[in-house]
C-alpha cells in the first residue's frame, strides 16, 4: 500500500509539474488539465463587445473561457497611423498592472481562432509580454473556436484581476529597430530579412492602406505566415516547425528578422521560428513596412508609373 501511495503522489507531482510548464503552444486538453490543477491566467485578447449594429458573436462578452480576463489586442498595438509600434513602457506597465500580471505569471493567450491571420494577434501579444519580462507564456492552439469544438464550457461573467506592481523594462532582445534594418541593408550586420506577407505584397502588387507605397525591404525573401498552418487555424507543433525551418534553410541563418505590414503576420513567423522551432536570434521588426515606408526608407519591388497604373486597372476589374 505504501508503494502505491508513493506512486500516486509522484504521479500527482509529475502532473502538476507538467501543467505548470505548459510551453509556448497548448491544446484544449492541456489547458483543461491545467485549470483543474494549477490554473494559469487566461487572457482573452478579443474585443470586449461588438461595434454598434454588428453581431456580438466573436467578442469577450458573448462568451469566453470561464475565468478569462479580457485584454483587447488593440491595447498591445500602436496608433492608427503606425499600428505596429509597440506601446511605451509606461503604457505597458499600466496595462500589465491592470491585468494582474507579474514577471513570473503563467499566462495563456486566447484568440478567436477563426483563421491563420487571427493567430498573428496572439503571437504579437506573446512577443510583447515576453519582451516585457514574462517568462511563462502560452498560446491556445486553435483559440476559442478549438475550445468550443472540444465541447468545453463558456461563461458570460466578466473576470477582473487583482492589480499587480509590475514595472516593465522592455527588452530589445527579440526586436529589430529601423536602425538595425539600415545596418543590415548597409552590410554592417548580417541577417535574413523575412517578409511574412503574401507574395502580392512582397512583389509590390498590393500594399497596406497606411503604407506610403507598395514594395518590400531590399534583400528580403518572403515566407508567408500561412505556411506554418495546415488546413485550419491551428498552427503546426514544434516538431513540424523545426522540420519546416530546416527545409526552408532558416535554421542555418545566423540572424533572422521577421517583418510584414504592421508586425502582425510577422509575429507568427517570429513565434514559429523562435518559440516552436527553437531558433536563436530571431527578431521581429514591429513597425514593419508601414513604419518603414512612411519614414522614407529604402525599398525594393516598388512599381514604376506604368506598372502602378496596370496594377490599379487590375484592381478595378
Amino acid at each position: 500500500m505504501k508503494r502505491i501511495a508513493t506512486a500516486i503522489t509522484a504521479l500527482i507531482l509529475m502532473t502538476g509539474t507538467a501543467w505548470a510548464n505548459l510551453g509556448p503552444l497548448v491544446t484544449t486538453a492541456d489547458l483543461t488539465g491545467a485549470l483543474q490543477t494549477d490554473p494559469p491566467i487566461i487572457l482573452d485578447i478579443r474585443a470586449p463587445r461588438a461595434a454598434e449594429g454588428k453581431p456580438n458573436v466573436e467578442t469577450y462578452t458573448a462568451g469566453h473561457i470561464p475565468g478569462a480576463i479580457n485584454a483587447p489586442y488593440g491595447r498591445f498595438r500602436g496608433p492608427a497611423e503606425n499600428p505596429g509600434q509597440p506601446p511605451s513602457e509606461a503604457d505597458l506597465t499600466t496595462l500589465l498592472r491592470e491585468l494582474g500580471l507579474e514577471a513570473d505569471s503563467r499566462v495563456v493567450i486566447v484568440h478567436q481562432g477563426k483563421d491563420e491571420t487571427d493567430f498573428g494577434a496572439a503571437a504579437r501579444v506573446y512577443w510583447t509580454l515576453k519582451s516585457s519580462g514574462l517568462t511563462q507564456l502560452s498560446i491556445l492552439n486553435g483559440g476559442l473556436n478549438a475550445w468550443v469544438a472540444a465541447g468545453q464550457p463558456l461563461s458570460t461573467d466578466g473576470a477582473t484581476a487583482q492589480p499587480s506592481t509590475i514595472s516593465v523594462a522592455f527588452s530589445d532582445q527579440w526586436t529589430a529597430s529601423a536602425d538595425d534594418i539600415r545596418a543590415i541593408l548597409a552590410g554592417q550586420d548580417q541577417a535574413l530579412l523575412l517578409d511574412a506577407r503574401p507574395e502580392a505584397f512582397w512583389s509590390g502588387e498590393t500594399s497596406h492602406a497606411a503604407a506610403a507605397r507598395p514594395g518590400t525591404l531590399p534583400q528580403s525573401r518572403y515566407f508567408e505566415h500561412a505556411g506554418w498552418f495546415g488546413n485550419g487555424p491551428a498552427i503546426i507543433d514544434a516538431t513540424a516547425a523545426r522540420a519546416l525551418a530546416e527545409a526552408q534553410g532558416f535554421s542555418t541563418q545566423e540572424q533572422l528578422v521577421s517583418f510584414c505590414n504592421t508586425g502582425h503576420w510577422a509575429a507568427t513567423n517570429w513565434f514559429a521560428l523562435s518559440e516552436l522551432a527553437g531558433l536563436e536570434n530571431v527578431k521581429l521588426y514591429p513597425e514593419s513596412m508601414v513604419g518603414w515606408s512612411n519614414a522614407g526608407g529604402e525599398m525594393a519591388n516598388v512599381p514604376g508609373p506604368i506598372r502602378n497604373l496596370w496594377i490599379q486597372i487590375k484592381n478595378i476589374f
